[in-house]
């Protein structure tokens, strides 16, 4: 089975895109760098992914009451 993943611009909200999370690809990388987000992972020199199932899980976890600051 192949491993899904998602990339940044699939996660963020930019000012011309919505992603899955209402957030700035500034603050996805505070999160990680605090570990209070999944770590990415890497799949070539310019290509940097998460893997869904970590992120969905992530997710659910906020959504049972989980907090996370900015």
């Amino acid at each position: 089975m192949a491993q899904r993943v998602y990339r940044i611009r699939q996660l963020v909200t930019g000012p011309h895109q919505s992603g899955i999370l209402p957030i700035s690809s500034a603050t996805l990388w505070r999160w990680v760098k605090a570990g209070k987000f999944p770590q990415p992972f890497k799949l070539g020199e310019k290509v940097t992914v998460w893997d869904a199932a970590e992120v969905e899980a992530f997710i659910e976890a906020q959504r049972a009451g989980g907090e996370v600051a900015a």
